[in-house]
């Protein structure tokens, strides 16, 4: 992060506010978050975000695309979620065409999507860890991603962009021996969890000094800026879709939601760790609960979603993901505009960042959970 700009503006009683750009900038880069902050000192005085620097144009490429071929284009603007983003796609697809999913389908989704969860969460508490000093937790942390990164890669064939949901189930079954490897996999990574990210979040006296009482989001304002996911329950908006609209098999599973109460960045990344073990424990479940049987249904040569709309929405890792899908009867949708958590969440630093110092910025961003793809999308 780089600032670019500097400049002063005279306010009305005759007093200069310094107003920083900070700006990463670049060709090459995956996306591009601008902050227009006005300063009394190093004290934050207003943010704005400005997004759209590489905007994508995913929503109108998805138009122009077959249902089986926008599972791509969906899995891009998030790739820390890729597999809980392309679900939500095949979930819209398949309520439109009254679809039944195969029951070994819908549970390994869940599992699938609960793995990928934690490889989300994982990457924003190891990444924090380097920002506060603390090593060999941010080594083990992602040393556990490339755990599950193999074991998802085992699975589904992709490392990154995962492309394994199909409209009616998933491209394949796992292969011999993926389960065992997968509760083996499990406990690995919860005993690194437990051993290394645990003590950091919970009692080391650093982290605790860099992020409590930093970047607070009242509860007021979450509905404002439509915060939703970690970032909203940390400061106790009891929401969670898994247990409030359930999808998948989620209806049959105990799904805990973490809430925080403070707000802080302390409370955000408390609940994201929190959230690691509820999904290593959902993952679990769904692995000692995996039916036999067909893993798709096989669909015609070309799909075609009837003539209607639908919203489809889903508890992504960032928060709700939702998926308004129009079609007028054609292999392709008419409209297809996404509701994506991470846009939301940098949204609400026009609330969060005034009254916190320039020192603590890096704190707030990385507390609030966001992925610039998937604001730029």
């Amino acid at each position: 992060m780089t600032a670019r700009s500097f400049s002063l503006g005279v306010a009305a009683e005759g007093t200069a506010d310094a107003v920083l750009d900070i700006a990463p900038q670049h060709p090459s880069a995956h996306g591009g978050l601008k902050l227009a902050l006005t300063l009394d000192g190093d004290r934050i005085l207003t943010a704005e975000p400005v997004v759209g620097f590489m905007h994508r144009g995913a929503e109108k490429l998805f138009e122009v695309r077959d249902y089986r071929q926008i599972v791509m284009l969906a899995n891009r603007h998030d790739w820390l979620s890729s597999f809980a983003s392309e679900l939500g796609v095949v979930l819209a697809v398949e309520r439109m065409l009254g679809m039944e999913v195969p029951a070994r389908a819908v549970w390994l989704r869940t599992l699938l999507a609960e793995l990928n969860r934690v490889l989300n969460h994982l990457m924003f508490l190891a990444g924090f860890a380097l920002e506060v000093g603390a090593a060999p937790p941010a080594t083990a942390g992602f040393q556990a991603r490339e755990v599950l990164q193999h074991l998802m890669e085992e699975a589904t064939g992709g490392r990154v962009h995962f492309m394994f949901n199909r409209v009616g189930g998933l491209e394949s079954d796992v292969p011999a021996g993926w389960q065992e490897s997968c509760a083996a996999a499990i406990g690995q990574v919860r005993a690194t969890v437990l051993a290394h990210l645990d003590p950091l979040v919970r009692t080391d006296e650093v982290f605790a000094e860099r992020t409590r009482g930093v970047g607070v989001l009242k509860v007021e304002d979450i509905a404002a800026y439509g915060v939703t996911g970690p970032v909203a329950r940390a400061s106790g908006f009891d929401m969670d879709l898994r247990r409030d609209d359930p999808y998948l098999a989620y209806s049959d599973l105990e799904v805990d939601v973490v809430l925080g109460t403070g707000g802080d960045s302390y409370e955000r990344f408390r609940c994201l760790l929190d959230q690691v073990h509820v999904s290593l424990d959902l993952a679990g479940q769904c692995l000692d609960r995996l039916p036999p049987g067909a893993i798709n249904v096989k669909l015609p040569k070309t799909v075609r979603a009837p003539e209607g709309h639908t919203y489809v929405w889903t508890e992504n890792p960032l928060g709700a993901m939702g998926y308004f899908l129009v079609s007028r009867g054609q292999t392709t949708p008419w409209r297809l505009a996404m509701r994506t958590a991470s846009f939301n969440n940098v949204s609400a630093l026009t609330a969060v960042l005034p009254g916190t110092r320039v020192a603590d910025l890096v704190t707030v961003l990385a507390s609030m959970f966001f992925v610039v793809g998937d604001i730029d999308r």
